[in-house]
C-alpha cells in the first residue's frame, strides 16, 4: 500500500495557519487575515459547504470550499482531505480575493475552484 503525506490535524484548530498578511495587486491596501475555524456548512447555512472562518482586519468572514470537491479529492486520491489541508485551500482561496480587492463576508468556491486550489498547492 502507498501511504502519501498529509498535512496532519495536530494542535488546536485556529491554529493550523498562522496569521498572514495580503496586499492587493490594485489598490496596495494591506489585510490583516488569521484564520478561525472551520464547520459544515450544510447544516448551519443549507449549502453543500465545508465552512471556513478569518478574521479579516478583525472582521469575520467565511469560505465556503464546495462539498462536492471533497467528494471529488476523495475519489481520485483514495483518501480524504485533512481539516488543515482544508483550511490552506481556504486561505489560498482568501488570499488570491483579497489581492484583486475583492473583499466579502462570503465567498462560496466552486468545486472547479477547490479543486485547482488542491493541484495548485500539491496537496495529494
Amino acid at each position: 500500500m502507498t501511504t502519501r503525506p498529509v498535512l496532519a490535524n495536530a494542535g488546536a484548530m485556529s491554529q493550523f495557519i498562522g496569521a498572514f498578511e495580503v496586499t492587493s495587486k490594485l489598490s496596495g491596501r494591506q489585510f490583516h487575515c488569521r484564520f478561525s475555524h472551520m464547520w459544515n456548512g450544510i447544516a448551519t447555512r443549507h449549502a453543500d459547504t465545508i465552512d471556513t472562518k478569518f478574521f479579516v482586519d478583525g472582521e469575520a468572514l467565511v469560505v465556503g470550499l464546495a462539498h462536492t470537491a471533497f467528494v471529488k479529492f476523495r475519489e481520485r486520491r483514495g483518501r480524504d482531505l485533512t481539516d488543515r489541508e482544508s483550511s490552506y485551500v481556504a486561505a489560498e482561496y482568501l488570499r488570491e480575493r483579497l489581492e484583486e480587492d475583492d473583499e466579502r463576508l462570503l465567498y462560496d468556491v466552486s468545486e472547479p475552484e477547490v479543486l485547482r486550489l488542491i493541484e495548485q498547492l500539491g496537496i495529494r
